[in-house]
């Protein structure tokens, strides 16, 4: 299984974005779909998670701003992204996480919020 994400860029203050992860290859059953991100000298942090039965969790620092979202057939996720600020900038992940237990991370892409 393969994790593609794309839609990272530079954005100004204010602005939105809309990250796309794409699943690829042989999947396994999906419980949870979701984006981490990592700023700079930070720790890693769970952004927004979307279950199989489409319960949404989003982290305080997000709430309101961000929404996440999915296909129907499962298989690509997306963060779309309001209001940003500076201190949202960071590189995002996104991940699958099976029933059986099994993890895939994407690759990361790179937001930059800024002026």
């Amino acid at each position: 299984v393969q994790l593609q994400a794309s839609g990272g860029g530079l954005v100004q203050p204010g602005g939105s974005l809309r990250l796309s992860c794409v699943a690829s290859g042989s999947l396994f059953s999906i419980n949870e779909m979701g984006w981490y991100r990592q700023a700079p000298g930070e720790q890693r942090e769970l952004v927004a998670v979307i279950s199989d039965g489409s319960i949404t969790n989003y982290a305080d620092s997000v709430k309101g701003r961000f929404t996440i979202s999915r296909d129907n057939a499962k298989t690509t996720v997306f963060l779309q992204m309001n209001s940003l600020k500076p201190e949202d900038t960071a590189v995002y992940y996104c991940y699958i996480r099976g029933y059986s237990g099994s993890y895939v991370e994407g690759q990361g892409t790179l937001v930059t919020v800024s002026s």
